[in-house]
């Protein structure tokens, strides 16, 4: 930032300061803490009072600004205590309500004086009316107003009057220069910065209102660019941080790695093999891996996770893999100690249901190095836990977990920073990818595992239940075995959903020559194991289950689950209770029970998940309905969200603030510092990466 800037900066934020306490405390629950807060605090919409309307030309229903005289004002008791106040001008009369009002008001409306008011006129009692108008007292011939009226987001006690007193302060004390080069920003077609921004908060009568009110206008597309460029450059400049730390490079012979996938009773996929040299690489550099590895449910991320473990273990180190539930956790514990204990690798697991002294045993055998590979839950980051020498972090299912807990594992290492691999089967629509993982590396695996059969989708309503279950009982008689998913454990006062409880009671009635089982998150460890391991070595025939089971579970019998009340359940949800059949040669299905009548949001989910199998168009849809925060379901994981870009709308502006990033951090350097300052400075709470 140059001197004149600073000093720019440095009398504002004293301007901002000597505001009243109170008055400082209702911007801030604006997020407004400065000057340039208040630049950016950009109107939500236009009122038009730079026209006059003659009160008989008024259209009912359509905000209008009329000027007129005041010829009584009276305060009414009927139907309840009101000011009325009668107003006219060459056309007709007006008649103005306010249900609520000061004496002061009635003092300053008196017979004779003239007043300019906005609002809508409805017909009334008496005829056209305005309730609770804006209006301020003006003097004949007194100039109308030369742009658009903004109105901006406020909170109680703040009016629409202060807040833009305040902001036309605010952009008279600061520096509005443009941050990017004349050439650069001609070349990707943007309106310079302060003529942007100073035409957002006034525009001119002859605005198009629909531009505006999109927020397609040329204007609103420089400051999303702006938004999006700082994005991009915050997050490139954190991840060249992170590359200028030393990590451990896990270098070795790469024999147990072999010797491991030659074990395997499959070949690994092309994306698997693609995906493992991006990782293997990293492992090798001097600087701490962060790398997404995402994949669709089934596409086989956890022997890509468990050869990035075994190369740590190579180069004699240890690695941890944490995962968001006890049944996941587990689950990956055994295909760990499967795959690599005859390879001479020890394998522990860790959860906080187990027992305290079996607790303490395993910590201590951890942090004396005597095992090398820790799979377990939320446990693993606990203060208790202690590593001998951890060099690899994997987290599964990452998006479960908040930055915190992901930082907590990472700490655990001694001296140098882990490397940290990030697993996801919910996949990342492209824009989100480019915009709220810009700081990692990312690999796909966008291929299936051969003989995985398509899964059956279907629709039906909860009234052809019967039909349902006798299809399980067919199903189960000709060797299948079934998923049976429900959304609660026990009864709710508030959703009146069919629940685990009750549908495991009433299935083992109907269903009385199978063996009906239940699995819930409130079992305890050793039961649900028990549950689980019956249900895979398929001495039971139905499972009834909670979403313990959406993730993790691998059952290649499983042909056929059923998902009750499924308009309940979000797309990603969805997918993923689905991804737990079709894992095997047998056709497998997944039903759709539902209960009418269905909100359009639920109909929509339902359509989207029976017409797409793919887990990215599944992704892409989802964003669409839901917006990046909520599908991200991470306003709390530090992930920055965007104000003013949207990332179903602006994918042209993301991949130019992409590319421009780049070149500004690789040629122009300080022009990035202004832009990121900037910025941040006035927006740090939806930038902070």
């Amino acid at each position: 930032m140059s001197r004149d800037a600073q000093l720019d900066s440095e009398s504002g934020a004293e301007a901002f300061a000597e505001l009243q306490p109170a008055l400082r405390k209702q911007l801030a629950k604006l997020g407004l803490h400065g000057d340039f807060d208040l630049v950016l605090h950009l109107p939500l919409r236009y009122e038009d009072e730079t026209v006059l309307t003659p009160i008989a030309s008024a259209q009912a229903g359509q905000p209008v600004s009329v000027e007129a005289e005041v010829i009584s004002t009276d305060v009414m008791y009927r139907p309840r205590r009101q000011l009325v106040c009668k107003l006219q001008d060459e056309s007709g009369l007006l008649y103005v309500r306010f249900l609520n009002f000061y004496p002061s008001q009635q003092k300053s409306l008196a017979p004779g004086k003239r007043v300019r008011l906005f609002g809508e006129i409805r017909p009334g009692f008496f005829g056209g009316e305005m309730v609770h108008p804006r209006y301020r007292l003006v003097r004949p011939g007194e100039p109308l107003p030369d742009s658009l009226t903004p109105v901006y987001p406020t909170t109680a006690g703040l009016s629409q009057s202060a807040l833009r007193k305040l902001i036309a302060q605010a952009l008279a004390r600061c520096d509005l220069r443009d941050s990017l080069p004349a050439d650069l920003r001609e070349g990707l077609q943007l309106l310079p910065f302060e003529l942007a921004v100073r035409y957002l908060h006034a525009p001119p009568p002859d605005a198009n209102a629909s531009t505006l009110e999109y927020r397609t206008d040329a204007a609103w597309r420089r400051m999303k660019f702006d938004e999006l460029l700082a994005q991009q450059l915050s997050m490139r400049m954190h991840y060249r941080n992170r590359r200028a730390q030393t990590a451990l490079a896990l270098k070795a012979s790469g024999r147990l790695c072999s010797r491991l996938i030659e074990s395997l009773p499959f070949r690994l996929t092309g994306a698997q093999q693609r995906v493992w040299m991006d990782i293997e690489k990293d492992l090798a550099l001097p600087h701490p891996m962060n790398r997404l590895l995402q994949g669709d449910v089934g596409s086989g991320k956890t022997i890509v996770a468990a050869l990035a473990a075994l190369r740590a273990v190579e180069a004699g180190h240890q690695a941890a893999v944490m995962a968001p539930t006890e049944i996941l956790a587990e689950q990956h514990f055994r295909k760990f100690d499967e795959w690599l204990s005859p390879l001479g690798v020890r394998v522990c697991w860790l959860s906080g249901s187990q027992k305290t002294a079996e607790r303490k045993r395993i910590g201590t055998a951890i942090k004396a190095g005597e095992v090398q590979i820790a799979v377990g839950t939320h446990a693993l980051f606990q203060d208790k836990v202690e590593f001998a020498d951890l060099a690899l972090a994997v987290v599964d299912e990452q998006h479960r977990f908040g930055v915190k807990q992901r930082l907590a594992l990472q700490q655990k290492g001694q001296g140098l920073q882990p490397h940290q691999l990030m697993m996801s089967a919910t996949p990342i629509p492209r824009t989100l990818s480019m915009s709220y993982y810009a700081d990692l590396d990312v690999s796909v695996i966008d291929e299936l595992p051969p003989g995985r059969t398509p899964v059956l989708t279907k629709l039906l309503a909860d009234t052809r239940r019967a039909e349902v279950i006798k299809g399980v009982r067919d199903a189960c008689k000709n060797g299948a075995q079934v998923y049976w998913v429900c959304p609660l454990i026990e009864e709710s006062e508030v959703l009146d959903l069919q629940t685990a409880i009750d549908t495991h009671a009433a299935l083992s009635a109907e269903l009385a020559d199978l063996k009906v089982a239940l699995v819930h998150g409130r079992l305890p460890q050793a039961e649900k194991a028990a549950v689980m391991d019956a249900f895979k070595a398929g001495e039971t025939q139905v499972l009834v289950a909670t979403t313990v089971i959406e993730v993790g579970v691998d059952v290649p019998n499983a042909s056929l689950m059923v998902i009750e009340h499924a308009e309940r359940f979000g797309l990603s949800q969805l997918h993923q209770l689905r991804g737990r059949v079709g894992r095997g040669a047998a056709q497998s299905a997944c039903i759709l029970l539902y209960q009418g009548p269905l909100s359009e949001g639920a109909r929509q989910r339902l359509r989207v998940i029976y017409e797409h199998t793919d887990g990215f168009r599944i992704a892409h849809e989802d964003l669409l309905l839901r917006g990046p925060g909520e599908y991200l379901g991470a306003r709390q994981s530090g992930a920055p969200l965007l104000r003013f870009a949207d990332l179903t709308q602006d994918g042209d502006l993301l991949e130019a603030a992409r590319e421009t990033a780049d070149r500004l951090l690789e040629k122009m350097p300080e022009i990035a510092n202004f832009h990121v300052s900037r910025w941040l400075a006035g927006g740090a709470q939806w930038l902070r990466a």
